[in-house]
């Protein structure tokens, strides 16, 4: 058995405490002054930070293939959508830097058996990006480049949400130290990628050479959103099983029990959009079949979720009503609700429900309300710099983790 001294759970939430006396001059402009050097920003950064860009993007998603479309709707896309590109590209920089620079700190986050987990966000993030390029990005890029730029972040969210959900997993089993009670949301987080990439897979197909190279995009999709599906079942258990036993635990991680929304409702999108696009790759009976388990799949695992979502609803509003800290998992409230939306959108395009339009349309002012005030509050911490901080008394307490 070996110790290390890494970032304690509460460090995935963003939960600080500020560094005393700043000295630098962007403190003097009212930014950064919780930090005692501004290049602490890439010296901290973790990776659940990509969740923003996640959440950001799923907004542009969501708005672009809502079914009810409002004026003004398309151009908030293209906004947010821009927005989440920024931080995307922001993000992969200081990454880059913060494994070249401070690579110890780099590796105590792979080797965290909470913080690891959150890997997984890059992946999707790339891949959100990617969506909401093909979806809106072409009216500023051009149809041409944006499937170019579409492919080229699939291809990386792809290949590394593969890896993610291989060897975290791995990791979990062999290294991490895990306890009864450990199970919560972001074990998701690693494993959802594939799912994603079915979902965005699909939108890709009508832009994949015909023949061979479409048909084998489609099986790859299906093979995709069944090894998320199957793990995300699992972990899903495994949390329902820490619930009932362990109860909620500690407020700073009640959000993260809405990330369980994410497999969710990205499935119901996966599962639809390869049924809508599969006459492209498969004959037309075969096409009609896909189409229908789409939504013969769909409805069932939607009635899930919205059960779920009552649930967790209801302890984070018991939660807040005592106590609820701002934190990154926050942004949980924005990407798996998104999902939601962007599920309930295809289930209606499929059936022509007007009732699932209408839902669609509630989940998505949900989506949008709950994008804002996480969007504003992250903004304002990390203007102040102290969301890059870990919390001081997580550094005082080792984490056990077991070796190779």
């Amino acid at each position: 058995m070996t110790t290390m001294t890494t970032l304690r759970p509460a460090d995935v939430c963003g939960l600080t405490g500020p560094s005393p006396r700043p000295r630098h001059r962007l403190a003097r402009l009212g930014l950064l002054g919780d930090l005692q050097r501004p290049r602490q920003v890439v010296e901290m950064l973790t990776p659940n930070w990509f969740a923003s860009v996640m959440g950001t993007g799923i907004v542009a998603v969501a708005a672009a293939r809502l079914p009810e479309q409002f004026p003004g709707l398309h151009a908030a896309a293209i906004v947010l959508w821009a927005l989440a590109g920024i931080l995307l590209l922001a993000l992969m920089a200081a990454t880059v830097a913060h494994w070249v620079l401070y690579a110890a700190n780099a590796r105590s986050h792979a080797r965290h058996p909470v913080m690891a987990h959150f890997y997984g966000a890059a992946p999707m993030a790339m891949l959100t990006v990617g969506a909401g390029t093909l979806l809106v990005g072409a009216d500023v890029l051009g149809q041409r480049v944006a499937v170019d730029v579409d492919w080229v972040l699939w291809f990386a969210g792809t290949i590394t949400g593969l890896v993610t959900a291989a060897a975290v997993p791995y990791l979990t089993f062999t290294r991490y130290q895990v306890e009864p009670d450990s199970a919560f949301g972001g074990w998701l987080m690693p494993i959802v990628p594939p799912m994603v990439s079915a979902s965005t897979g699909a939108l890709l197909l009508p832009h994949a050479p015909a023949g061979q190279a479409r048909l084998d995009l489609l099986l790859s999709c299906y093979a995709m959103f069944g090894i998320s599906l199957l793990a995300s079942m699992i972990v899903i258990t495994l949390i329902w099983y820490r619930l009932a036993l362990h109860k909620t635990g500690e407020a700073r991680m009640v959000p993260t029990l809405w990330i369980v929304l994410g497999p969710l409702g990205q499935s119901i999108t996966a599962a639809n959009l390869l049924g809508a696009n599969a006459h492209l790759a498969v004959p037309g009976s075969e096409a009609t079949v896909l189409k229908t388990i789409g939504v013969v799949y769909g409805m069932p695992v939607l009635g899930f979720a919205l059960l779920w979502a009552v649930i967790a609803g209801t302890i984070t509003t018991r939660t807040a009503r005592e106590h609820l800290p701002f934190s990154l998992t926050w942004w949980s409230f924005t990407f798996p609700v998104g999902t939601c939306v962007t599920g309930t959108t295809g289930l209606a395009l499929a059936t022509g429900s007007a009732m699932l339009r209408a839902a669609a349309t509630v989940f998505f002012a949900g989506l949008a309300m709950a994008w804002l005030t996480v969007a504003v509050r992250t903004a304002r911490g990390a203007a102040r710099g102290h969301l890059f901080l870990p919390a001081a008394a997580s550094v005082a307490r080792p984490e056990p983790v077991r070796a190779a």
